[in-house]
């Protein structure tokens, strides 16, 4: 069946100004990192983005490693922006990266000009597109310079096939030297994409949150719902079909008998508050200005509707505030972080 977009899309979703840039992203945007790969059917992935689409979410995030097997996430989103989305490029925020393993051999990699342009290239080629609006170094590499890497992002740029660069992962330092490359060369690095939730606090104790506010660069965080543990999906049992189970990227050491009793004092909070923990969770990280979005992940459109609906409920008193801090300690979820970009 052909699909209809929602008429009503753009009244339900809150859309935030990106740094100091004129583009403004929605308040939680969809990522492809997970249930996008061959391993899922087609008519699922369709669903989560029709339901995203209809409820105001514009911005689709991807990597070119995204699947399994790496790329395959980038094609199957090509083959929906064809089907369903066709006249809708510019309605929609289109985001992917470079930087972790992608194909054989030293090329394949990390931060370096011939690696970046020739993911973007790839890119483009597997979702079909002529261009993303943002292109991301995916992290730091500490064996290429800077200058180079940032180099790399400029000319995709100046070469038409990205509008805007940013970075993922790079810690507070890193992005100072990086946000100062890329304002000599001309191109303004538009966002950062950190990991961050009420149980990976990493970003407030780097002070990258500060950085990013005093330098006008807006944040995405990846992982809000911290791979899914700030849900109800942990509080009973372990279930077959989760990330943890699957060993998939969510380490079930994580799930530890501490962090069990901080998700459930967690979930209390929220039911409190007439929210899902997950609900909460998306609207603890919004509460801070300099957040942008909240990405989020999705194995079933069911949960992008309960994801968006946090919008409902975006203020805390001071009360709720104190007690979830009680809870919500960073718990060395940071699985990105690397002694190369935290030093």
């Amino acid at each position: 069946m052909r699909y209809t977009p929602n008429s009503d899309r753009y009244q339900q979703m809150v859309y935030n100004k990106c740094g100091n840039s004129g583009l403004k992203l929605p308040a939680v945007s969809l990522g492809l990192w997970h249930n996008f790969g061959d391993d899922k059917p087609h008519h699922l992935k369709q669903q989560i983005c029709r339901t995203a689409f209809d409820l105001g979410v514009t911005h689709f995030d991807l990597a070119n490693n995204y699947g399994p097997p790496p790329g395959s996430a980038e094609l199957a989103f090509g083959r929906i922006l064809k089907e369903d989305f066709a006249g809708l490029r510019d309605e929609l925020v289109i985001s992917t990266k470079a930087g972790y393993d992608m194909w054989p051999g030293p090329y394949g990699e990390w931060g370096s000009k011939k690696y970046l342009i020739a993911s973007c290239d790839q890119s483009l080629k597997r979702m079909g597109l002529e261009y993303v609006d943002i292109f991301y170094s995916h992290r730091f590499d500490p064996d290429t310079p800077l200058e180079e890497t940032m180099q790399a992002l400029d000319q995709i740029v100046r070469s038409g096939k990205a509008l805007y660069v940013g970075l993922s992962s790079y810690n507070s330092r890193r992005t100072r030297e990086a946000v100062a490359i890329l304002n000599e060369l001309g191109t303004p690095c538009l966002i950062h994409q950190p990991s961050y939730s009420m149980l990976n606090r990493w970003i407030e104790e780097d002070g990258l949150i500060d950085t990013l506010d005093e330098l006008g660069v807006g944040s995405i965080v990846f992982s809000p719902l911290a791979q899914g543990m700030l849900t109800t999906k942990y509080l009973t049992d372990v279930p077959q079909d989760s990330r943890a189970s699957q060993g998939k990227s969510l380490n079930p050491n994580f799930l530890s008998k501490e962090n069990l009793e901080k998700i459930s004092a967690l979930h209390h909070i929220a039911e409190g508050r007439g929210q899902t923990l997950a609900q909460m969770a998306i609207a603890w990280v919004l509460k801070k200005k300099q957040i942008t979005s909240a990405l989020i992940g999705a194995s079933r459109p069911e949960q992008v509707v309960d994801c968006v609906g946090a919008l409902n409920n975006l203020d805390f008193n001071e009360a709720e505030l104190i007690e979830i801090d009680r809870f919500a300690t960073d718990s060395g979820l940071n699985i990105w972080a690397r002694s190369a970009e935290l030093d």
